[in-house]
This record gives C-alpha cells, structure tokens and sequence, in this order.
C-alpha cells in the first residue's frame, strides 16, 4: 500500500532512548602461583596448561586442579577458591627462586625482554585473556612486605582489592607487621585456615587468603559487591592455624584487637568460620576504611568510563553534555535501588568547563556518591524494669 499525498512536511516524535550503562564485571580472580611436579610427564602438563609468567584464563576449577601439581602454591590456591565459586581465574605462574629472596623477586615480577613476568602479567592479562583482574593475591607466596606492597600497587593500577596474610610470633608482633601498610587497595588477614588437603581426608594449613578471593567472588555474585568479605561463612575448613579469642561483646578479645588494627580476623559464629573485619589498609579518618568503599570507588569509576566510551569523538553539544549528565544519572537510580549505593547525582559545573576547555574538545562532568558503610558496631541498651509487674493483680484476678 503506498504513502497518502501530502503536499508538505511530515513529522514523525520519538522518544529518546538513553545508553543504558552497565555494571563492569566484578567477579573476576586473579592469582600468582607456583606449581611442580614429581615426574616429567606431569612436568609437561603443568607447563603446557600455565606457561610461566604468562596470564591464563581458568574457567574450569575442577580441570584445572587436576593439573595444577603435587607441590607449589597453585593447587591449593585453586581448591580453596572452588570451595567458595566458580567464577573466572586468572593465574600466573612463576618459578620459585633458589631462596626465599629469589622467589620473591619471582613473584613480582618485571619487563624482561617487553614480556611482563611474575604479578606485573596481571597488568597485561585482560589484553589477553579478555577479563580485567578486580580480586588479586598471591596466596602462601605474600609473606615479605615486598610482596604485599607489589600487590597493594597492582590493585591501584587495576583497580582491584588485593588479599594477602600478615603474621607473627605474637598478636602484638602482627599488629605491629600491620603498620607498615596504609594502602586503601589491600586487606591484611590473620590467621590461617585448616582444612582437608589430600583425597584421604589429611587436615593442615589452608591459605586464607585463597578463600578471600573466592569467598569475595562469591559474594560478588550472590550478595553485590557492596557487601564486604566480613561474616559471610566460609566453606570447605574445619579450624585455624590459631588460637584466636573472640566474643562479640569484649573489645579485648584478640580478633576485636586485630580488627582495631585493621586485620581482618577469622572467627567462628554460630558453628561456621568466617572472616571477621571490613576494613583496608586505609588510615581511620580514610573515606576508603572499609573495603565496600574503596571497590565501590573502583567499581563505579570503571564502569562510567566502559559506559560512556561511545560518546568519545561525537561533536561537543551542550546536548551531547546532557545525555551523558543522564545516563550517569540513571545508572546512579538503578544502584540506588539496588541498595549498592545511598545516593548519588551527576551534574555539569559550568565553573569546571571554561571556554577555552571546551573549544579544545575538553568536557569535565562531576559527580558524587555515597557509598553503602557496613554496619560494624551495634549498640544495645539493656535496662531493668518494674512497669510489666505494675498490673500484675489485675492479670491475676482476670485469669
């Protein structure tokens, strides 16, 4: 049927449908490891699966242990995170050093020959595999502050959380390790977990920084990434490497002294172990003292720019300025409701986009948020009370 005659213009209203923003992918572990096996044949497979200091895409745990070694960090890192998730692991193996000093140079690896080697591969790994790191650590492998630090610098640049152990002959010795850090990037976590760690059943030290990361993917996936690692239960352990004194109501109990110092602690409630404590590195008077503060920050700073890249190059008009000012603020309705933030609003700042910014392609929207506080002190008022025995008589008399 063809178009009725008109003699004129026709026009036809449609409404704007906005970019719809989305959340970046949170979920995402990334681990340095060491791996070796008894026999070359086993050699072979290990070498084949995790190429040294090469990212490696895992997105089958299971298969993945299965080749992962007898000896070396990799395989109980691997079932400590299978214990808690599925979700995709990125892995990079080293070699282990002559000594202690060598391994740890192994583990943070540099630029040799343009290859990145050790942790700095985390760097190159979603060039190559894909997938962004956001939950880092180098568990059993993270003793030396050397260490902890390359990893507190690799979640900076990644804008990742990066989980490792901090020890000590005494609590006061690993309060005292703790100070060295002030990195709102990294999570401090002492003691370790036990748990079986061969077929026949065999109880011994489980990484606890292994479970962290996929106790924290886990979370991601079920509960959001709003919600810190604390008081979630941690499956596949049984005890701790240990002794760690713990009452909910005792500010002098040893987990309540190591949470104090920002470490997170592991306890056990209710008859399951857990993480004990949602605080970072980050000083007290930090905006970014809790962990859910500091990957909100993250989280929210990659997922506007992932957004908004499709604006990049079009003409500059103020209603270019406004559609993105928009979508900004539409995504920051859909967290609000969500429950991942209490608030937050985008707007242009006319004081912020001189004429001469603007005439060279130079656009500056603000934003600001606040992010979701874990609720970490509960307070109680108990009292004594006469007033429910003041018609005691008449209850009587009415029975």
């Amino acid at each position: 049927m063809s178009d009725p005659y008109q003699h004129g213009i026709t026009v036809s209203e449609v409404a704007r449908t906005g970019r719809s923003i989305a959340t970046i992918a949170t979920a995402v572990i990334a681990l340095v490891a060491t791996a070796s096996a008894a026999s070359a044949p086993e050699r072979a497979a290990i070498d084949a699966a995790f190429p040294l200091d090469r990212p490696v895409l895992v997105t089958n745990l299971l298969a993945a242990i299965a080749v992962a070694g007898t000896s070396g960090t990799l395989k109980g890192a691997l079932q400590a995170i299978a214990d808690q998730v599925r979700t995709p692991v990125i892995v990079v193996r080293v070699a282990p050093g002559n000594d202690v000093a060598a391994t740890n140079l192994a583990v943070i690896g540099g630029t040799v020959n343009g290859q990145k080697t050790g942790m700095q591969a985390l760097l190159a790994a979603e060039a190559q595999v894909k997938y962004r790191p956001r939950i880092i650590g180098a568990p059993g492998l993270d003793a030396a502050d050397s260490v902890k630090n390359a990893l507190a610098t690799i979640g900076q640049k990644l804008r990742a959380m990066a989980y490792a152990s901090v020890t000590g002959a005494t609590l006061a010795d690993v309060i005292a390790a703790r100070a060295a850090f002030t990195q709102r990037e990294l999570m401090l976590i002492h003691p370790d977990f036990l748990a079986p760690i061969d077929p026949a059943g065999t109880i011994g030290p489980s990484f606890a920084a292994a479970r962290a990361l996929g106790l924290r993917a886990r979370i991601d996936q079920e509960l959001g990434w709003h919600k810190t690692l604390s008081n979630v239960p941690v499956a596949g352990v049984v005890g701790l490497t240990r002794d760690i004194g713990f009452d909910l109501q005792s500010i002098d109990s040893d987990a309540n002294q190591l949470n104090a110092a920002h470490i997170t602690s592991l306890v056990r409630i209710n008859g399951d172990l857990r993480f004990w404590g949602s605080r970072t590195c980050a000083a007290d008077d930090s905006d970014y003292v809790f962990e859910s503060a500091t990957r909100t920050a993250h989280i929210l700073a990659d997922t506007m720019a992932a957004g908004l890249v499709e604006y990049i190059d079009k003409p500059l008009t103020p209603s270019l300025a406004r559609d993105i000012v928009e979508d900004i603020n539409a995504k920051f309705r859909a967290l609000k409701r969500a429950g991942q933030l209490l608030g937050a609003v985008a707007y242009f700042d006319p004081d912020k986009n001189p004429v001469a910014s603007l005439k060279i392609g130079k656009l500056a929207i603000s934003y600001r948020y606040t992010p979701v506080p874990p609720l970490e002190s509960l307070g109680l008022q108990q009292e004594i009370s006469d007033e429910f025995l003041a018609d005691f008589a008449e209850l009587v008399a009415g029975s």
